[in-house]
C-alpha cells in the first residue's frame, strides 16, 4: 500500500475528528453561545448536511482541477475553517463556519477517495479505502475522546484547534508525499460523468450505503441515554463504551478492508446482516449492563466491518466517473448518518424508549439486506463497468471482460474499457460500452 493512502488516512483521521467531536462538547458550547443545547447541536446537523450537499458539488466543479492541487485547497479551507471556529464570537459565525468545514471535508473525501483507488490496483481498492476509513475509526477511538478531554480541562476553542493543527500536519503530508495524479488526455464533461446515475447498480449502492450507516447510527446516536437510562450504567462509563465502539470500528475496518476485495458481496451480506442481528440483541438486552457494553463493541466492529466494501463496491459501478463515485458514497453515508438519526429521535418522541431505537436501526439494515441480494441478482446477468487506475499493474484484467462478485460463483461478462497509454505512462480511458443496468 502507497505511504501516499496512509497519508489520506492521517487526513481523515483530522476530519473525522471535527465532524464527530461536537457530541462531546454542545454543552458547553451551549452556555458560552447561550443557546440552547438543541440549538447547539444544530451545528452537528449542519455539518452532515454539508457533506451530504459538498461531495457532489465539489467533485463536479473540482473534475477538471489537478488532484493534487485540490486535495491541497481543501484540507487548507477545513484547517481555516477550524481556526474561524475557535476564534467564533457568535453561534451565527461558528455556524457558517461548520459549514465551510464540512464542505471543504467533502470534496476531500470524494476526491481523496480517487486519489487512493486511483494510485492500487483494482484489486486492492478495499485494502485502500480501509485504510481512510480507519483514520475514521481512529478519530473514533483517541480523536473524539481527546476533544471532549480538551473541551472539559482547556474549554471547548481548545478542541477546535487541535483539530486546525492536525490539519496543518495533513497538509504537510499532502504536499510532500502525494504524487502528481495526470488527468486523463481525453477529458470528460461533467455530463458524461452524470451519465453513471442512469444506472441501476449505482442507486442500489447509494440505498445500501445509506441504510447500512443509518441502521448503525439510529442506534448509536443515542447510545449514551441508552447505557445509563436503560443499562443502568454510571455516567463515567460512557466514554469508555463509545471508545470500545471506536475499537470495534477500527477492528472492523482492518478485516473487512483485507476480505472485501476477494469476497465484496459476501462482506456485504455477511456484515449487515451481522449488524442487523446485534441491533435486535441490543433492543432485546438493552437493560443488561454486560450485554449493552459487549454488544456496542460488536456493531462498531460490523458496522465498519461492511465499510470499505460499500465504498469499493460504488467504485467498481460508477469506476468511469471516479471522483463523482466517492463524492456519491461520501453523500450516501451521510445520509444515513443524518437520516438514522432523525429516526431515533422519531421513535423516542413516540414514547417507544431508547432502545427502541435499535428496533428501528434493525429495520433498516433489513432492507440493506434486501437491496443488496437484489444488486447481487442484477450483477450476476449485467455488465457492470469496471475501469483502470491509472498507476495500475492490473489494467489486463479488466480488458479481458471479467467482473467477478467474489466468492459467488463464475465470472460474468463486464463491460470491455479500452485504455490508451501515454508517453508519461499514464493511461487514459476511451469511452466504455454503456452498461446495461
Amino acid at each position: 500500500m502507497p505511504l501516499a493512502v496512509y497519508i489520506l488516512g492521517l487526513s481523515v483521521f483530522a476530519l473525522g475528528t471535527s465532524e464527530f467531536m461536537l457530541s462531546g462538547l454542545l454543552p458547553p458550547i451551549a452556555e458560552d453561545m447561550d443557546v440552547s443545547i438543541p440549538q447547539a447541536g444544530l451545528l452537528i446537523s449542519a455539518f452532515a448536511i454539508g457533506m451530504v450537499v459538498g461531495a457532489p458539488l465539489l467533485a463536479a466543479a473540482t473534475l477538471r482541477l489537478p488532484r493534487k492541487v485540490t486535495l491541497v485547497a481543501l484540507i487548507s479551507v477545513f484547517g481555516l475553517g477550524q481556526v474561524a471556529g475557535a476564534l467564533a464570537p457568535t453561534y451565527e459565525v461558528l455556524f457558517v463556519s461548520r459549514v465551510v468545514s464540512a464542505l471543504a471535508c467533502a470534496g476531500f473525501w470524494a476526491v481523496g477517495a480517487a486519489v487512493a483507488i486511483a494510485m492500487v490496483p483494482v484489486t486492492a481498492r478495499a485494502r485502500a479505502m480501509a485504510v481512510m476509513i480507519g483514520g475514521l475509526s481512529i478519530a473514533n477511538v483517541l480523536g473524539v475522546p481527546a476533544g471532549a478531554f480538551l473541551g472539559e480541562r482547556l474549554g471547548w476553542r481548545s478542541a477546535f484547534w487541535a483539530v486546525a493543527a492536525a490539519s496543518a500536519i495533513a497538509l504537510v503530508g499532502v504536499l510532500t508525499r502525494i504524487p502528481r495524479i495526470p488527468l486523463p488526455e481525453r477529458h470528460s464533461g461533467l455530463k458524461d460523468e452524470l451519465v453513471i446515475y442512469r444506472d441501476r447498480q449505482v442507486w442500489l449502492s447509494v440505498g445500501v450505503t445509506a441504510l447500512a450507516a443509518g441502521g448503525v447510527f439510529c442506534a448509536f446516536s443515542y447510545l449514551a441515554p441508552l447505557l445509563t437510562d436503560v443499562a443502568g450504567l454510571a455516567d463515567g462509563w460512557v466514554p469508555t463504551v463509545l471508545a470500545l465502539f471506536g475499537v470495534g470500528a477500527l477492528a472492523g475496518t482492518t478485516v473487512g478492508g483485507r476480505v472485501a476485495d476477494r469476497h465484496l458481496f459476501g462482506v456485504l451480506l455477511s456484515g449487515i446482516t451481522t449488524s442487523t442481528v446485534l441491533l435486535v440483541a441490543l433492543a432485546l438486552f438493552a437493560s443488561s449492563p454486560a450485554a449493552a457494553v459487549a454488544l456496542s463493541f460488536l456493531l462498531g466492529f460490523s458496522a465498519f466491518y461492511t465499510a470499505p466494501a460499500l465504498n469499493a463496491r460504488m467504485f467498481n459501478v460508477a469506476g468511469a466517473a471516479p471522483t463523482l463515485a466517492g463524492a456519491t458514497t461520501t453523500a450516501a453515508f451521510n445520509l444515513g448518518n443524518t437520516g438514522g438519526p432523525w429516526l431515533g429521535g422519531t421513535v423516542i418522541d413516540g414514547g417507544f424508549g431508547f432502545a427502541s431505537t435499535a428496533w428501528a436501526g434493525a429495520a433498516m439494515t433489513s432492507v440493506a439486506i434486501a437491496l443488496v441480494s437484489v444488486s447481487l441478482r442484477l450483477h450476476s446477468r449485467s455488465r457492470v463497468v469496471r475501469t483502470a487506475s491509472p498507476l495500475s499493474a492490473s489494467a489486463r484484467h479488466t480488458s479481458r471482460g471479467t467482473d467477478t462478485p467474489a466468492g459467488h460463483g463464475e465470472p460474468t461478462p463486464a463491460t470491455v474499457v479500452t485504455v490508451r497509454a501515454g508517453a508519461d505512462g499514464d493511461r487514459t480511458e476511451l469511452p466504455p460500452v454503456p452498461s446495461r443496468d
